[in-house]
C-alpha cells in the first residue's frame, strides 16, 4: 500500500476526511456530486434526445450526442448546448442511414411478431422467439454504437467495434438490454414518460462500461 493510500484511509477511519470509495468517485466523475443534480441532468438529456428523434431516423445521432452531452457532465468538463448540437450535426452524417435502416428492421420484427401472435404464421411462438430476440439485439447494437461513436471515428468505426465490446463484457450487454426493455415498457404504459426514459438510457450507455468489474482496475 502507497503512502497515498495509508494517509487516505488514516483519514477516512478518523472522519478527518473523505472515504478512499469517494475520492476515487470524485476523481473519475467529479461532475457527479449529487443525486438531485445528476437527476435533473439525465431529464435534461431525455428532452434534448426525444426532441432530436422526433424524425425517429434521427434516433441514433441524438442518442450518441446525449451520451457524449452526459459524459463531460459527469467528468466536469463543458457541457453546453453548444457541443450537444456540434454532436448531432455530426451524428446525422451516416447517422441517418443508420436510423432508417433500423426502423425498417424494427417494423419488420414487430409485424412477424404480430402475426405470430395471430396464429396465421407456423411456428408462431417460435417467430416471435426470433423477432423478440432480434429486438433485442438491435437495441444493443444501437445502445453499443451510440456509446462508440465519436465525431473522428464516424457511425462505421462505432459499429466496427460493437462486436469486440459485447464479447469483452456479456453481463454489460445484458444490461443494456435490460436498460431497453425498461425503456420499451414505461413508453408502452405511458407515452411520456418516454422522455426520462431516453436520459436513463443514455446514463446506462454512459455507466455500463464503467462499473467497477472483476478483473478490471476501477481506476483506470
Amino acid at each position: 500500500m502507497s503512502r497515498v493510500d495509508r494517509a487516505a484511509r488514516r483519514a477516512a477511519l478518523s472522519g478527518s476526511g473523505p472515504t478512499r470509495g469517494e475520492t476515487a468517485h470524485e476523481a473519475r466523475f467529479p461532475g457527479a456530486r449529487g443525486a438531485f443534480s445528476l437527476l435533473g441532468e439525465v431529464l435534461y438529456v431525455g428532452i434534448l434526445v426525444a426532441v432530436v428523434s422526433i424524425p425517429v431516423v434521427t434516433l441514433p445521432a441524438a442518442l450518441a450526442a446525449g451520451v457524449r452531452h452526459l459524459r463531460r457532465y459527469l467528468k466536469a468538463d463543458d457541457s453546453g448546448l453548444t457541443w450537444f448540437w456540434r454532436d448531432v450535426r455530426a451524428g446525422l452524417v451516416g447517422g441517418i442511414g443508420i436510423g432508417a435502416a433500423s426502423l425498417v428492421l424494427a417494423l419488420v420484427l414487430v409485424l412477424d411478431i404480430d402475426l405470430a401472435g395471430t396464429g396465421v404464421l407456423p411456428g408462431g411462438p417460435v417467430v416471435a422467439a426470433i423477432g423478440w430476440a432480434g429486438l433485442a439485439a438491435l437495441a444493443l447494437v444501437l445502445f453499443t454504437a451510440a456509446g462508440r461513436w465519436t465525431p473522428g471515428g464516424g457511425w462505421l468505426g462505432a459499429l466496427r467495434e460493437v462486436p469486440g465490446a459485447v464479447r469483452q463484457d456479456p453481463a454489460g450487454a445484458a444490461y443494456l438490454v435490460a436498460t431497453a426493455v425498461f425503456a420499451g415498457v414505461v413508453t408502452w404504459q405511458l407515452l411520456p414518460l418516454a422522455i426520462p426514459a431516453l436520459g436513463c438510457v443514455a446514463l446506462a450507455i454512459v455507466a455500463v462500461p464503467e462499473r467497477p468489474r472483476r478483473g478490471h482496475d476501477v481506476d483506470a
